[in-house]
C-alpha cells in the first residue's frame, strides 16, 4: 500500500513581508551578471513537454533542466558562487559588480584579498557548488555531509579540491558543525543555504544566486510566449531555493503572481508542518530524516526564506518517495515527441506530483483548490540531474519506489 500524499492549503497570517524585496529584479540582475562573467556560463534549457502536457491535460508543461548547470549536474552552484563574490565584495568594501570571474582570479585580486576558507554542509549538490566555486576563484573549501550520504557525491566533492567528511550525524548537525568550525577559523565564513536568528546575510545571497535559474525561466518562457506561468512547482528543503523561486515570480509579477505549490520529502516535511499548525511560525522536523530525495533531507526552515513562502504560497505538499521516483520515471522515458529529462530524485518530485494530481481523482480537491486545468500552463524546477548514478539505476532500471 503506497502511502498517501500530504497537502494543505496555505491559512497562514499574513506578516508584514519584509523579506520579499531580497529577490527584487534588481538583486537578481547583479546576480546574473556575476554568473555571467563566468566562462562556463551558460542558459540552462527549459524543456517544453508538449505530449506531456496534452496526456496529463494541461495547456503547457514546462521543465527548468539544472542538469546542464556549469558542468556540475544541479543548480546549487549558483548560490554559493553568489554568495562568496557578495562576501569578499564586503571583505573588500566593494561592489559585487566589479566581483567578475577575471578580477577574482587575477593576481590583483590575490595579492588584495588573499585567501578565506569556506565552510558549508551539505547533502551533496550545494557542497560540491561550493567546492567548485571555492577551486575556480582559488579559495578553500571545507564540506561536511550528513550520515548516509552517497560515494559518488562525496567523491566529486572532493575531486574540487575541498576538505571533506561524512559525519555520524543528520544535516542540521552538519550546518552547527560547519559553524562552528568558521567560527574558530582565521578568514574562515560559513555558506549555508539555511538561516538563523544572526546569520541572515549569506543565505539571503544563496537565494538571489538561486534567482539566475528563476530569471532565465522567466524569460525563456517569454520566448515561448507563455507571458506567464499561472502555476510554478517548486521543492524546498530548507525552502532557499523556493523562496527565490516564489519571490523572484512574485516580484516579476506583482500585481497578478502565479499560484505557487511548495513540495517536500515526507521525512522532511518541516514548511508542510509549518503551514498544518497555521500560526505563521516555522516548525522543525528531526530524526534521521531518511528520504530518497537527499538534498531535501532537511528539518530546520530558512527563516527568511519561511516569511516569504508564508506570505505567497497557496499550498504545501508532503510527498512520500514514490512521488519522486515515479517524476523520474516519467521523465526519463516521456511521451513521444517530448525531451528527455535525466532528473534526480530530488529534481523530480515536480513531474510526479502533477501526475498524481492530474491523473486521477484520487487528490482531486487539491487540484481543483489550485485551479490546475486545461487552461494551466506550468513551470516546473528539475534541480539536479543523475547525481546518485546506483539510486537513478535502482528507481529507473529496475522499478525502486513503485507505485502499486
Amino acid at each position: 500500500m503506497k502511502e498517501a500524499i500530504k497537502w494543505t492549503l496555505n491559512r497562514m497570517p499574513k506578516s508584514e513581508d519584509k523579506q520579499l524585496s531580497i529577490m527584487s529584479l534588481s538583486n537578481v540582475a547583479k546576480a546574473r551578471f556575476f554568473h555571467s562573467s563566468f566562462p562556463q556560463y551558460s542558459i540552462t534549457p527549459l524543456a517544453e513537454l508538449d505530449g506531456m502536457a496534452k496526456y496529463l491535460g494541461l495547456a503547457g508543461l514546462y521543465v527548468k533542466n539544472e542538469a546542464h548547470r556549469f558542468g556540475l549536474n544541479a543548480f546549487k552552484v549558483l548560490g554559493g558562487s553568489f554568495a562568496m563574490g557578495r562576501y569578499i565584495a564586503k571583505e573588500m568594501g566593494r561592489d559585487v559588480s566589479e566581483m567578475t570571474y577575471d578580477y577574482l582570479t587575477s593576481e590583483a585580486f590575490r595579492r588584495e584579498f588573499g585567501q578565506a576558507t569556506f565552510f558549508t554542509a551539505t547533502d551533496g549538490n550545494h557542497g560540491r557548488g561550493v567546492a567548485w566555486a571555492a577551486n575556480k576563484l582559488g579559495q578553500k573549501a571545507v564540506v561536511h555531509m550528513p550520515k548516509g550520504s552517497s560515494q559518488p557525491r562525496f567523491d566529486n566533492i572532493a575531486k574540487e579540491g575541498a576538505q571533506v567528511t561524512i559525519e555520524e550525524v543528520n544535516y542540521d548537525d552538519c550546518v552547527r558543525m560547519a559553524a562552528a568550525e568558521a567560527e574558530k577559523t582565521e578568514h574562515g565564513v560559513i555558506v549555508q543555504d539555511t538561516a538563523w536568528d544572526g546569520y541572515e546575510e549569506i543565505p539571503s545571497w544563496i537565494m538571489q544566486g538561486y534567482g539566475t535559474m528563476a530569471g532565465e525561466a522567466g524569460e525563456q518562457l517569454r520566448q515561448i510566449g507563455v507571458n506567464r506561468p499561472t502555476h510554478v512547482f517548486v521543492q524546498a528543503g530548507v525552502g532557499s531555493l523556493a523562496g527565490a523561486v516564489v519571490g523572484y515570480f512574485t516580484n516579476l509579477f506583482p500585481n497578478d503572481p502565479p499560484k505557487f505549490i511548495v513540495m517536500e520529502a515526507q521525512a522532511a516535511d518541516c514548511l508542510y508542518q509549518g503551514a498544518v499548525a497555521g500560526d505563521g511560525k516555522p516548525r522543525v522536523v528531526d530524526g534521521d530524516l531518511k528520504t530518497i530525495m537527499a538534498g531535501l533531507a532537511c528539518g530546520e526552515p530558512n527563516t527568511i526564506s519561511w516569511d516569504i513562502l508564508r506570505n505567497h504560497v497557496a499550498a504545501f505538499v508532503s510527498c512520500p518517495d514514490w512521488v519522486s521516483a515515479r517524476g523520474m520515471r516519467m521523465l526519463g522515458v516521456p511521451v513521444k515527441g517530448d525531451p528527455v529529462v535525466i532528473s534526480g530524485e530530488s529534481g523530480a518530485v515536480g513531474m510526479g506530483l502533477i501526475a498524481a494530481l492530474m491523473e486521477t481523482d484520487e487528490y482531486k480537491d487539491l487540484r481543483e483548490a489550485v485551479g490546475l486545468d486545461r487552461y494551466s500552463q506550468v513551470l516546473m524546477f528539475s534541480t539536479e540531474g543523475n547525481t546518485d548514478p546506483l539510486k537513478f539505476r535502482k528507481v529507473l532500471w529496475d522499478g525502486e519506489y513503485a507505485t502499486v
